[in-house]
């Protein structure tokens, strides 16, 4: 197997096969390729800070954890060498008008349903559910007000004593399948066919929908320049790393290294 090696330092196989274990992929091979560019990339900054004379003390987080002699010196280096602008309130405005779909609060849905449960697996049973539910989406069709009644006689789920009302719900709230019927309905329509999902066949009805609204730029302004200002953080990390492969000599694995400072 090839030897890896960041300016005439070895990185040992063992250290490889231990750095395996915090990088799961599909298969060995990619594990070890994940594994072999962290270490490349961690052995490059810790030259460049010894290079520097980068000095850091090493910091403990709120959870009590402390950062090794090494972590310490990379954030210091990266503190010492990389400058990023803040977001400023043009950059956030343009984010937000862009992305207004990521600002928008949920659907709320409210809805009301008769639970007859139902195991896929016992075939008759399952296919005398199916026809008691449809005989009963004909019936409601017919006698939209009986619902309530039905739901509190026929439903096997808790909510049948409040006539079937499951209150607000919002996307990922329940199963993907009643979602999809759900989002679809008009309000006050019953669904023309049985729902069904791993508790059983389900009547339903949208009885409300209230769009979600988009949340002001003001209460999302900090959020917005915090990914920002983080976005543009790690990209000048990633052209500083290729910039310091560029002028090292590395065995084993190619970086995309570049002398170009304006490469991004």
């Amino acid at each position: 197997m090839e030897q890896i090696s960041v300016n005439d330092v070895e990185i040992e196989a063992a250290v490889i096969a231990a750095e395996c274990q915090n990088h799961p992929a599909e298969n060995a091979e990619a594990a070890r390729g994940e594994a072999v560019r962290s270490l490349v990339v961690r052995e490059l900054l810790l030259q460049e800070a010894s290079r520097l004379a980068i000095a850091a003390t090493p910091m403990t987080d709120e959870a009590g954890r402390t950062e090794t002699v090494e972590d310490a010196l990379i954030r210091g280096l990266l503190e010492d060498q990389i400058e990023t602008p803040e977001a400023d309130d043009a950059a956030c405005r343009r984010y937000y008008d862009n992305n207004s779909k990521r600002f928008h609060s949920a659907d709320i849905f409210e809805a009301s349903h008769i639970l007859l449960s139902a195991d896929a697996a016992d075939t008759d049973a399952y296919a005398a559910a199916v026809k008691e539910a449809e005989a009963i989406i004909a019936a409601l069709a017919e006698r939209p007000k009986d619902f309530e009644s039905i739901a509190r006689q026929r439903s096997d789920c808790s909510s049948g004593q409040e006539g079937g009302r499951l209150g607000q719900i919002t996307q990922g709230q329940t199963t993907p399948e009643f979602e999809t019927f759900l989002f679809v309905l008009e309000e006050g329509q019953l669904c023309p066919q049985p729902v069904k999902t791993p508790y059983g066949l389900h009547i339903l009805r949208l009885d409300r929908r209230e769009p979600g609204r988009l949340m002001p730029f003001e209460l999302v302004r900090d959020f917005i320049a915090a990914y920002i200002e983080e976005a543009s953080w790690r990209r000048a990390v990633s052209q500083y790393i290729r910039l310091l492969a560029g002028r090292s000599t590395i065995h084993g694995i190619d970086l995309g290294g570049t002398t170009d400072p304006l490469i991004q």
